[in-house]
């Protein structure tokens, strides 16, 4: 389950606009919203294209973010 707060923040911070963000990991913006919001599960293709897009580095941020409970 996505923590849906933390990913918006670390989203927020990037400054970067979820279109982009949907079209550079291979998706498109209405998926993301859905992955966001919990309706889809993120693959871990995807999962690796945000972190190097919002330079999420740490593996504890990884796991609130993507695998929190």
């Amino acid at each position: 389950m996505t923590n849906t707060a933390l990913l918006e923040k670390f989203i927020d911070e990037s400054g970067l606009k979820k279109s982009y963000i949907a079209k550079a990991i291979g998706i498109t913006a209405y998926s993301l919203a859905k992955k966001i919001r919990n309706e889809n599960e993120f693959k871990a293709s995807e999962i690796n294209g945000l972190c190097n897009l919002l330079k999420i580095d740490s593996i504890e941020d990884k796991e609130q973010i993507f695998f929190a409970n």
